[in-house]
């Protein structure tokens, strides 16, 4: 039976009003898995309307009384660890170690902002001109928002919920529709951590939801991971509304082999940075640069694992690399790798039309070596 996701408003789990609604599908199975609704505008401004009336109360409680709330979400996170890392797997296709090396990432960010009474200090200069003492202090911004992608649905969120409720602020969530799943779980957490109604809310949707938090007007800051296009949209967008948005696009990431390098190693370490979470992440090596007499002992090694490369269902044993998001993205997948070959390219191992076998329904394509 599918899941339906629910939004977090002023403390309580409200089913959406949309009529739009997407299945959550399991890339690895093709099972629809949960569905979720695309939030109204309207449901947005109830989401805004609610922080900023949490706000004052919010941003006057200490700050040694914020952080009491992360300590019990830390705790929170390292019981369910488990839990957590089995929903991301099931909705983002990635293995399950991959999944738990998330969280834990996810967890460092909740540790860290619970430094925030030494962390959020000012600076004090007396005298720093005749008759003049300067003073900087940090006072929170409002009602903030995140828009988060699909490929770390656990932990880019806790880059910076944990960050902007510590300094005060009240923070709405927008998660991928692709992965909604593992929101909804957190707030289950952050609702057992005891945070007062309206500081950390989760409204669900697609680009419309998105749009409706860049022209609100009580939303004073954006912070988006995501592709390059977007990224310079809701920049552009978020900043002509009068905005701070900071905005995380994609990356290339070159790697250049130098004749002397331990070639064994090298290629072990290429590969997991380039086929781990199925290569959907921005810091996935694209590009590899061997130089010299490197060209031939690199090339041998890093199609050899390849090749080699155990790929399935995240939650199976020995699995390294698992589905891709969505069928739009593996059949993208598959035409660039057929353009290269078009256009010149030697393709060394060839990761497309395979499937490892009890998946015939998942998004799959295999480690390739142009």
């Amino acid at each position: 039976m599918k899941k339906t996701i629910l939004n977090y408003i002023n403390g309580e789990w409200r089913r959406s009003s949309a009529s739009e609604v997407l299945d959550v599908r399991n890339p690895a199975t093709g099972e629809a898995i949960a569905e979720v609704a695309l939030s109204p505008g309207a449901e947005v401004d109830e989401a805004v309307q609610k922080a900023q009336a949490a706000f004052p109360a919010w941003r006057e409680t200490p700050v040694g009384d914020r952080i009491q709330h992360l300590f019990k979400l830390k705790n929170l996170l390292e019981e369910n660890v488990d839990e957590m890392a089995r929903v991301i797997t099931n909705e983002c296709g990635k293995t399950y170690a991959e999944s738990v090396g998330e969280m834990r990432r996810g967890i460092e960010n909740v540790e860290v902002a619970c430094g925030a009474p030494m962390l959020m200090q000012g600076w004090n200069n007396e005298d720093i001109a005749r008759g003049i003492d300067e003073h900087m202090i940090r006072q929170p911004l409002g009602v903030v928002a995140a828009i988060t992608p699909f490929n770390f649905p656990g932990m880019i969120p806790l880059w910076f919920l944990p960050y902007a409720v510590v300094t005060g602020n009240c923070f709405i969530l927008k998660p991928s529709e692709k992965v909604p799943m593992s929101s909804q779980k957190l707030f289950e957490l952050l609702d057992a951590a005891g945070f007062p109604p309206g500081v950390v809310q989760l409204v669900n949707g697609a680009a419309d939801t998105v749009n409706a938090i860049l022209d609100h007007p009580g939303v004073r800051g954006v912070s988006f991971v995501g592709s390059t296009p977007v990224a310079k949209y809701v920049y552009s967008r978020a900043t002509a509304n009068g905005k701070r948005a900071q905005c995380q696009g994609g990356a290339k990431n070159p790697v250049v082999i130098m004749p002397d390098a331990d070639m064994e190693m090298t290629a072990r370490i290429m590969a997991d940075s380039a086929f781990g979470c199925a290569g959907q992440r921005c810091l996935a090596a694209s590009v590899a640069i061997p130089v010299g007499a490197a060209k031939n002992p690199f090339t041998e090694a890093i199609a050899d694992l390849a090749a080699t490369r155990k790929v399935g269902y995240g939650l199976d044993e020995g699995v390294e690399m698992g589905a891709i998001i969505t069928r739009q993205s593996k059949e993208r997948i598959e035409s660039l790798i057929g353009k290269g070959a078009e256009e010149g390219a030697t393709v060394l191992v060839d990761g497309r039309q395979k499937t490892p076998q009890g998946y015939e329904d998942g998004n799959w394509v295999f480690p390739t070596v142009l």
